[in-house]
């Protein structure tokens, strides 16, 4: 299947609003979301879908970003595509807590004048569907199509489901799971290990370069534990090649992204269970999962499937046939791509109240 063009350079746009109040009590006195947009919003605004990102990803899902780098879904966002610009209005939010121009630990706290660091404030992924529904309601969206993301992204599009089981016809969770087990385990996990990195400094890390080189270690073994490996083979057959292929990949991000913001999300997917409330959701769901994932493995499929149909929930599973792992819904699109076609037509008529 061939890949349309997709919408070009794209911009990175933002949103902000004062006094954000969150779910632990505190207030964020300031809270900025970067976002990306595809497509036009109709003028009753009921043609929107939100996508959301993976935990360590940014807001760009489509079209080319500054340095000419597509983005994470753009096989399958885009005119004449998947999630077609065409008919819809498309909205790309960062999250709360990411380093990718939101509000986050490497922000400068008002109330002090210094960044938060490791003192960011508490928060849950029910306060960042919130922002994001603040978002959409500042750009004129009165009601969405379908909220779709994978990873981190698919634990947003389940709270979606159920914080606003009004505000959308169907939600895409991707490469996900409905509630995090491990989560208090993951935070202690990642302080030890920053703890053990040359310049952490309890947190207080900011103008350390010697942080990067950690960062970029940290980077290729998770890139290699989503399936980067198998992604690349086919481009790059000689392992050396494609280990400096992998390093060059992973520099980036280790001089982009905050270790702070690794612990500030952890903590709020600590936090994060939406199968408790599966009896709120009213938009269909298509639940979609990689064949050799090691994150989210299709086993955890049967469980969630009998879970959301107890609940009364009109739910539909696929498995990606792919070997790109956790990678796989953007690096192999076009074996879901039929798929998430139909099960967005299928929307089309159904307008919650």
């Amino acid at each position: 299947m061939a890949n349309e063009s997709g919408p070009g350079v794209v911009e990175v746009k933002r949103f902000s609003t004062r006094n954000f109040r969150l779910e632990s009590g505190e207030s964020l006195p300031e809270l900025t979301l970067a976002y990306e947009t595809y497509g036009t919003l109709a003028s009753d605004g009921r043609n929107a879908i939100l996508v959301t990102h993976g935990y360590t990803s940014s807001q760009h899902a489509a079209g080319l970003d500054a340095n000419g780098e597509p983005g994470w879904w753009d096989g399958l966002i885009g005119p004449g595509k998947a999630i077609d610009t065409d008919e819809h209005f498309v909205v790309s939010s960062n999250m709360i807590g990411s380093s990718y121009g939101s509000t986050a630990p490497a922000s400068v706290n008002p109330k002090t004048g210094m960044r938060y660091g490791p003192d960011f404030p508490d928060y849950s992924l029910v306060d960042i569907v919130t922002a994001q529904r603040a978002l959409l309601d500042a750009l004129g969206v009165k009601h969405l199509v379908a909220v779709a993301g994978l990873s981190f992204g698919g634990y947003q599009t389940f709270q979606w489901g159920v914080t606003f089981p009004d505000a959308m016809n169907g939600i895409v969770p991707v490469v996900t799971a409905p509630n995090a087990t491990d989560g208090d385990r993951m935070v202690a996990d990642l302080r030890a290990r920053f703890t053990e990195a040359p310049g952490w400094n309890g947190g207080h890390h900011y103008g350390n370069a010697e942080m990067i080189g950690f960062m970029t270690e940290l980077r290729v073994a998770t890139l290699k534990r989503y399936g980067i490996e198998a992604e690349l083979a086919p481009r790059f057959p000689d392992p050396a090649k494609r280990e400096t292929v992998i390093n060059q990949l992973a520099e980036p991000w280790a001089k982009a992204f905050d270790p702070n913001s690794m612990i500030a999300l952890a903590r709020a997917r600590s936090h994060y269970n939406a199968e408790k409330d599966f009896a709120k959701i009213r938009a269909k769901v298509l639940y979609v999962l990689s064949r050799t994932d090691k994150l989210f493995p299709p086993s955890i499929a049967p469980e969630v499937m009998a879970k959301l149909k107890a609940a009364g929930v009109d739910a539909t599973y696929f498995e990606i046939d792919s070997d790109k792992g956790h990678l796989a819904s953007g690096a192999d699109w076009q074996k879901w791509d039929r798929v998430l076609r139909d099960f967005l037509k299928s929307l089309g008529e159904s307008h919650p109240a």
